[in-house]
């Protein structure tokens, strides 16, 4: 499962979770969690489903049902709440902390911009001296920034 903020252990639901990417195996167990956690998201009024999660695995469902949840360490799927400190890692970017789809797109198309520059400036520097570490920082992700302040 994604996390806002990695808290370095993959298996404490101490983790910040971020219910926008993860990857389930089919089974009764399961099934049994995705029920009692659509079943409460359907009857909780103002509340997200990450948030009726977040407070299944705080009483203890996970254990309950015998599931073992590995949180995603932010190194790897990098995020909008939390940047990966290395690019040549990443996997897969998520576009969280993000308020709305269009500051998404915004900040994933900045994103994507960001690899490319970085691919090219790599090949450039590989070609010309060798094999080199080449700086870089991911730009800010100001459209979801802002999507929080303005609702956009």
């Amino acid at each position: 499962m994604s996390t806002d903020q990695f808290n370095g252990d993959p298996r404490s639901e101490k983790n910040p979770i971020n219910t926008g990417f993860y990857y389930i195996r089919s089974n009764s167990k399961t099934v049994s969690l995705f029920d009692a956690w659509y079943g409460r998201k359907d009857n909780s009024t103002g509340k997200k489903e990450q948030d009726v999660f977040f407070e299944l695995m705080d009483e203890g469902m996970l254990g309950r049902q015998g599931l073992h949840a590995r949180f995603l360490d932010t190194a790897f799927f990098s995020g909008f709440c939390e940047d990966s400190r290395d690019i040549e890692v990443v996997i897969t970017v998520h576009a969280n902390c993000c308020r709305s789809i269009n500051a998404k797109i915004k900040d994933l198309n900045v994103v994507l911009r960001d690899w490319k520059k970085y691919k090219a400036t790599r090949a450039e520097a590989a070609s010309a001296r060798g094999d080199v570490t080449v700086p870089f920082s991911w730009t800010g992700h100001f459209g979801c920034l802002d999507s929080w302040n303005n609702n956009v």
